[in-house]
């Protein structure tokens, strides 16, 4: 007995859909995704025991130093730790107005060295009102 074959077709799987949808979710994506760029130093502040006014002008200068010696001027992180990176940065954020209150806030366990290098980048450059930040020690 002889059984007639059956032609079968050559079943073929369409991706040009597939990969429109791909194409469509990823730039779904990459549209509503936001990227952010902390510039945020994490500080541990030293503690003081004066009753210091809490007065912090918006016009201040502040420079944030971190536990491990970065520096941070009005929010923006510096590239390095440089006397002359650190001088460029202040003197951009003060636009040339030496009166302005300069703040100085770095982490309890931050090398005295930073701390002196920013407060010579701030004399170097004319500062006279200048201030460090603490907190209480029963807060």
């Amino acid at each position: 007995m002889q059984f007639k074959r059956q032609n079968r077709e050559a079943v073929d799987v369409n991706l040009t859909p597939l990969i429109d949808v791909v194409f469509l979710l990823l730039i779904f994506f990459m549209v509503s995704t936001t990227f952010t760029d902390k510039t945020e130093l994490n500080i541990d502040l030293p503690e003081a025991q004066s009753a210091a006014l809490q007065m912090k002008q918006p016009q201040a200068i502040d420079v944030a130093i971190s536990k491990t010696g970065d520096y941070s001027v009005n929010g923006q992180r510096l590239i390095n730790n440089n006397l002359a990176t650190l001088k460029s940065a202040i003197s951009k954020a003060s636009e040339g107005d030496h009166q302005r209150p300069f703040i100085i806030t770095a982490d309890g366990q931050v090398s005295h060295q930073f701390v002196v290098r920013a407060m010579d980048a701030a004399g170097q450059l004319g500062f006279v009102n200048l201030s460090i930040t603490t907190v209480n020690p029963g807060e």
